[in-house]
């Protein structure tokens, strides 16, 4: 089994980038980096991070591999857009022009839009987080009499019918 070893100029260079670091997750695997130089057992570290020997022992064959920027790079954000900006601008631009001309507009087809360029099944939140990242706003119609006077405030909102999509003007 290779020991870990680190020069006394990495280990400096660790340091820095553990005080200048903003990166939770960085900070841990830098913390590990850190304690594994200073000669703590891959248990002892466990014990104190609470993480697994197996996963201390992979940081620190990753560090090596691959270097100190790549190593603290945080490679793990999440991008839940399954589209550019540009394609969902262009896909509720289609629908925005049919609620100007007075017609209702289901979740369904822009759903059934979404799959059609994606070539894969949407899902239905997907759909609903599209909608409110552009803007439009969802909200329950009423059926009482009283519903004539609800109306959607502000430009650029949606007013949820059951079914339907309506745009405000």
């Amino acid at each position: 089994m290779k020991r870990f070893k680190m020069t006394q100029e990495e280990y400096e260079q660790v340091k820095s980038t553990l005080d200048s670091n903003t990166d939770r997750n960085a900070d841990r695997r830098l913390r590990v980096l850190i304690m594994r130089h200073e000669g703590h057992k891959l248990a002892e570290i466990s014990e104190i991070t609470g993480m697994q020997i197996n996963s201390i022992s992979q940081m620190c064959r990753r560090y090596r591999e691959q270097g100190l920027t790549e190593f603290v790079r945080n490679k793990y954000t999440s991008h839940r857009h399954a589209l550019t900006e540009a394609q969902e601008n262009e896909i509720l631009g289609a629908f925005e022009e049919q609620i100007r001309q007075g017609k209702n507009v289901s979740a369904s087809e822009i759903k059934r839009a979404f799959d059609e360029v994606r070539q894969k099944d949407t899902g239905r939140g997907y759909i609903y987080m599209v909608l409110k990242r552009h803007g439009w706003k969802a909200m329950r119609k009423n059926t009482s009499p009283k519903s004539a006077q609800m109306k959607p405030k502000g430009p650029n909102q949606v007013c949820w019918v059951p079914g339907t999509l309506e745009k405000s003007r």
